[in-house]
């Protein structure tokens, strides 16, 4: 008779810590995620509302105000066109401000709360390894942030382009707050903030500190895209003679001055047209022989978007590393399991 060889028991199966972990931190951040439903909601609502009803209101004020070619009395509905500019500026404010509330949340309380209270060393030493416990902490709120921020950004891209052409005071592409409130750089701006609280939080292990701190922060690596922003893409040049009124192309200016009979570029030294002998003297001494202007046109409008956006991420992803690193440093590459120290 053949002896049957007993089968080893079947191997105990533990749940993945990734859908309890997802779970424990959507009832943790509850109030967060709450606020930040309603935020979208009710921004969208607003840009809903500014692309539709308000720019026909305001357009149709509009064309009464240009019908009336300069007559003093007048009948146009003004408080149409106030209305429009007064929503508008509050939206745009709003989605621009997005990245910087991202990072003040996500310093005081994403990661810096739990390490100043022992509530992550806890989770490592019984559940969960802190290479999963980070990952969790950025890929969930980063889906929500995406999809949050890059709604916002189409309606709001959709709200500006409804206006253009139609109301006179409609604000230009190369406007500031518009260009990095409607397009995917918004998304990407979030990102960041999202990504530098993150790492504050590893680094301060105090919410407060880490939550001005990355404001700061958000700041500087946003004033790091928006200097680069005008070489990311190459620019277009106008040129025009003394015979001819100085550069006027719209849109963002990158340099602008005056040139030489050799070709030499110099600063505009703005004393006024060379019409004015005064002036004719200054500029002959600079031996300049007229305008340039290097600027930036609508055409470029998404190609600065794109690599804007690229930057941001190359960034964003570089702060990934650095997070990933600082827990390393912190934790010793601590396995799931094992004790760890605060």
């Amino acid at each position: 008779m053949t002896a049957v060889a007993p089968t080893a028991p079947a191997a105990t199966r533990h749940p993945s810590p990734a859908p309890r972990l997802t779970r424990w931190l959507l009832r943790l951040h509850r109030p967060a995620l709450c606020v930040w439903v309603g935020l979208v909601v009710l921004l969208s609502a607003g840009l809903l509302w500014l692309g539709g009803p308000l720019t026909d209101a305001s357009a149709a004020a509009w064309e009464q105000y240009n019908a009336c070619a300069g007559a003093q009395n007048c009948t146009y509905d003004q408080p149409a066109i106030i209305r429009y500019k007064e929503v508008y500026s509050v939206t745009t404010s709003a989605v621009l401000a997005l990245p910087f509330l991202i990072a003040a949340w996500a310093g005081a309380t994403l990661t810096s709360r739990e390490l100043e209270t022992g509530t992550a060393q806890l989770t490592w030493a019984q559940s969960v390894s802190p290479v999963h416990w980070l990952t969790a902490k950025l890929a969930l709120p980063a889906t929500l942030v995406v999809a949050g921020t890059g709604l916002l950004a189409a309606l709001h891209h959709l709200a500006w382009s409804a206006g253009k052409g139609r109301i006179d005071t409609a604000k230009a592409w190369s406007d500031f707050p518009t260009f990095y409130s409607g397009g995917p750089l918004t998304v990407a701006l979030a990102l960041l903030g999202l990504v530098v609280g993150v790492l504050v939080g590893l680094l301060w292990h105090r919410s407060l500190p880490a939550l001005g701190t990355s404001v700061v922060a958000t700041t500087g690596v946003f004033a790091v895209v928006h200097t680069a922003l005008p070489y990311l893409w190459p620019s277009v040049t106008q040129v025009r003679n003394w015979a001819q009124d100085a550069p006027s192309g719209a849109g963002i200016v990158v340099d602008e001055g005056i040139l030489t009979s050799t070709g030499a570029r110099l600063p505009n030294p703005y004393c006024g047209g060379a019409v004015f002998p005064d002036c004719r003297t200054v500029y002959d001494k600079l031996d300049a022989v007229g305008y340039y202007r290097d600027f930036h046109p609508l055409d470029h409008y998404w190609p600065l978007q794109l690599m804007a956006t690229a930057l941001t991420c190359a960034i964003v992803a570089v702060l990934v590393f650095a997070a990933y690193r600082v827990l390393k440093s912190r934790t010793g590459g601590t396995p799931r399991g094992a004790s760890t120290t605060g």
